[in-house]
């Protein structure tokens, strides 16, 4: 079993917003630094992107209304990381939570890395979407 770490944040803006905004994957460079640099694409029906640890292939779950926003990311190694993801309404605004995994072989130090990373990005997106 992998070690887990939920990040969380706040957003004072209703969680079908913020739901729709967070699983467009068009949008992930506005907010998710930590895993596309660049616009993402959609290439022979993938969605890829260039990040910190080169191009990754990023797959979604369906949409759905239950809020969630799980992603695979393939890793230019091959491995996928499967990162779930959740907005959870509550009251006008919503709660966003991310699950960061300590992958098979990464370190403290590494750990730590991607939690601040997930932390900033969340950051980010809520201050996109309370402006």
């Amino acid at each position: 079993m992998q070690e887990s770490v939920h990040v969380t944040t706040t957003i004072d803006r209703p969680a079908t917003e913020v739901y729709e905004y967070a699983a467009d994957p068009t949008n992930l460079s506005n907010w998710a630094a930590g895993l596309a640099h660049r616009p993402v694409e959609h290439v022979d029906g993938q969605w890829v992107a260039d990040s910190p640890l080169g191009r990754v292939v990023i797959a979604f779950v369906a949409r759905n209304d239950l809020g969630v926003v799980d992603h695979d990311v393939t890793l230019p190694s091959g491995e996928t990381v499967t990162n779930p993801m959740r907005v959870i309404a509550n009251e006008d605004g919503c709660d966003v939570m991310f699950t960061v995994r300590r992958r098979s072989g990464m370190d403290d130090a590494e750990l730590a890395a991607d939690v601040e990373a997930v932390t900033k990005d969340l950051a980010t997106l809520r201050s996109l979407l309370e402006r």
